[in-house]
């Protein structure tokens, strides 16, 4: 049994990321720049995004953080998306996420520029992705890819389960291990036999933020397991996957924490890059 370690795999990517900057730099005396809306005093969103800053200046990517009290009018940040989309210092823009109840979410992720669209949420992204065309692809998933690549190079025929059809991780998951020619399955609440489903599984991704849902008896042996959740248990951070009763029967398996979480900072990084790239 390996545990994947994405703490490794983010350092690794970010110095790619760094060293490609800097190479972008003496050529075009330019580098990417990263515009992050942040609205009201919700403490996990400020501590993300203050991650996203420290990482995005540690590999030469302007990072501005932009704050905003919770009672803003959703015309003001509407106003300002704008004015982020029409500079061209301006790589990538984020608005992060959850929003206050009168600020509409579809509208805000509608206005970012598509081009500009780091999150990869925006609709125009959201359809290519779906139709095979070049998108820029939401962080998490794309993190997750990273890390199941690294134990299985070639994942065609495998059977993928994901658990959770979130437009944020199941639905892109889902379409980027079809890409890579997986049989892909999706289950959800209303699944009728969750564990059954899941013990098909070769690549099984557990994203439905329910602690300690996966147990040992729902895997497959010799199987590649990645937990998006991030679950408060008494004090304790804990995944989806139920890590110690599964570890041991399984090929692979990422922890809680430090395994999916730093490689979604890491490619919002590479994303802002690519985005810059793209210009």
């Amino acid at each position: 049994m390996m545990i994947i370690d994405g703490k490794k795999e983010a350092a690794l990517l970010r110095e790619e990321i760094k060293k490609e900057i800097l190479l972008l730099k003496e050529k075009t005396k330019k580098v990417p720049g990263l515009s992050v809306i942040l609205i009201g005093d919700f403490t996990p969103s400020q501590i993300y995004v203050k991650n996203k800053e420290k990482n995005s200046k540690e590999v030469g990517i302007n990072s501005e953080v932009i704050k905003y009290p919770k009672d803003i009018t959703e015309q003001e940040v509407l106003n300002k998306i704008k004015e982020l989309n029409n500079n061209p210092e301006v790589s990538g823009i984020l608005v992060q996420l959850p929003l206050p109840k009168h600020i509409n979410k579809e509208k805000i992720i509608n206005a970012i520029h598509p081009k500009k669209d780091v999150d990869g949420f925006n609709p125009i992204n959201v359809g290519n992705l779906a139709s095979g065309y070049d998108a820029i692809i939401p962080c998490t998933p794309l993190g997750c890819l990273h890390l199941i690549k690294k134990i299985e190079k070639n994942l065609s025929g495998k059977h993928a389960v994901i658990i959770g059809r979130s437009n944020l991780n199941g639905k892109p998951m889902a379409q980027l291990l079809l890409r890579e020619n997986c049989t892909v399955t999706i289950v959800h609440s209303k699944t009728k036999d969750l564990k059954a489903e899941c013990q098909k599984a070769d690549i099984l991704v557990a994203a439905v933020g329910k602690a300690n849902l996966v147990k040992g008896d729902w895997v497959k042996k010799d199987s590649i397991i990645i937990d998006v959740g991030i679950n408060k248990v008494e004090e304790k951070i804990v995944g989806d996957v139920d890590f110690e009763s599964v570890k041991e029967k399984v090929k692979a398996i990422t922890p809680v924490p430090g395994g999916v979480g730093p490689m979604t900072i890491a490619c919002l990084l590479k994303n802002t890059l690519e985005c810059f790239k793209a210009r």
